[in-house]
């Protein structure tokens, strides 16, 4: 088959599935956006970057996902008309507006969505921390607006693909038939236990398996992951323990949510929020690291730290779990999904404060009583989300069986 694959920031989540399609004899390729520097494991088209949005209020996000697959929509024809490519399957990421208009394109070729998530006023992240949102009706009805892309891209597909059943249950009922959920996958020999694994931190402190270490992991530190509640627990957990030390990884950007209303980052809101309970010289800020370096940490975390709000489950989680690290995660939905309190981590109420603080003690203070929990989350991982072999077979299989008639 000729199989195109349409996102901003490819590969993203096609990173192993677009090659291995192309290892099974399939005319692979990539339409992304001219920014994105990332380096593709196939062929790409690129599309020109499209202008800011210059409608306001409710309209806005429709307005500039709308704009831009009719870029991308210019650009594939553009493609075609160049190249001679014809897909026999498109598949995109439903959640920028790409593939809104793809059909009109190309009417004969399948067309598949992945459905990351569905906006909603209740039960996910709108309006769960009130100490940052507490949304009104025209809040509300912004957030209601910001749907209709989503809503057109899965009715357009012929399916769709979630990673969580949970993430797959935001969507209305009437689109869920279509969806079908594999997760993306985690490499589990790669991400295995590690006895031998060291870290070397910036002031030259060597952290080994065995060692002290809560991490704590986000792409960027911010509230949507946890990081005010995580923080907010800490001087507890280093006066308790005096050998601790808190490694986080994560930058210092904006991923999802609100900005903060004043120049400070949200790390350095919260940094200075209870610096003075901490002994900063046993917390240490890494930024974004380098991959192996990440998988470092998490082999030699003694206490792994997830929160997020009922929103899109990170790859982290997984990943820490597959390293047989302790997770320690907050009680919402996308991470109940995954971890059985007790069984393969332990879950503490988001917003409970002292709940984290004794978590995290109790974990550094027995962490012989849990070895079972970590054996489990290892065996979890394998078990259900191993990239060879369990995503990535069926996530091949979902593609493969998407050809059309």
């Amino acid at each position: 088959m000729k199989i195109l694959f349409v996102h901003q920031n490819f590969p993203a989540q096609f990173l192993h599935l677009a090659p291995a399609l192309a290892a099974r004899g399939h005319e692979v390729q990539a339409l992304t956006a001219e920014r994105n520097q990332r380096k593709a494991p196939v062929p790409v088209f690129r599309y020109r970057n499209p202008p800011a949005a210059t409608v306001e209020g409710v309209a806005r996000t429709y307005a500039e996902m709308s704009g831009r697959g009719l870029i991308v929509a210019r650009a594939a024809e553009q493609m075609t008309a160049k190249t001679g490519f014809v897909p026999d399957v498109v598949f995109g990421h439903g959640g920028w507006g790409e593939t809104l208009f793809l059909r009109e394109v190309w009417p004969r070729a399948r067309h598949l969505t992945y459905a990351e998530f569905y906006y909603g006023t209740e039960g996910r992240d709108t309006g769960f921390d009130r100490e940052f949102s507490n949304p009104g009706l025209t809040q509300r009805i912004s957030v209601a607006a910001r749907k209709t892309h989503l809503l057109q891209a899965i009715t357009e597909a012929d399916a769709a693909l979630a990673p969580t059943e949970w993430q797959a249950s935001t969507f209305p009922a009437e689109a869920r038939g279509k969806i079908s959920v594999i997760h993306d996958g985690v490499d589990t020999d790669k991400l295995a236990p590690n006895p031998a694994a060291r870290v070397v931190l910036p002031d030259g402190t060597m952290l080994a398996a065995g060692d002290e270490v809560i991490t704590f992991v986000s792409r960027n530190l911010e509230p949507y992951r946890g990081y005010h509640i995580f923080m907010r627990a800490l001087p507890e957990v280093l006066k308790a323990r005096p050998r601790a030390r808190v490694v986080i990884v994560g930058g210092e950007g904006q991923s999802y949510g609100g900005a903060p209303k004043e120049v400070r980052s949200w790390k350095q809101i919260f940094l200075d929020e209870v610096a003075g309970g901490l002994d900063l010289s046993r917390v240490h800020f890494l930024g974004q690291v380098p991959y192996p370096q990440f998988v470092a940490l998490l082999q030699v975390s003694m206490a792994h730290a997830y929160l997020s709000y009922p929103f899109v489950l990170s790859w982290s989680m997984i990943e820490a779990m597959s390293t047989g690290a302790l997770i320690i995660g907050s009680r919402t939905a996308p991470v109940e999904e995954v971890i059985r309190d007790g069984e393969n981590g332990r879950l503490v109420d988001f917003f409970d404060v002292a709940g984290w603080s004794r978590a995290l003690i109790s974990a550094l203070a027995d962490p012989a009583a849990n070895m079972p929990l970590r054996r489990a989350a290892r065996e979890t991982a394998v078990t259900r989300y191993d990239l060879a072999s369990v995503c990535l077979p069926r996530l091949i299989g979902f593609v493969e069986g998407s050809a059309p008639a």
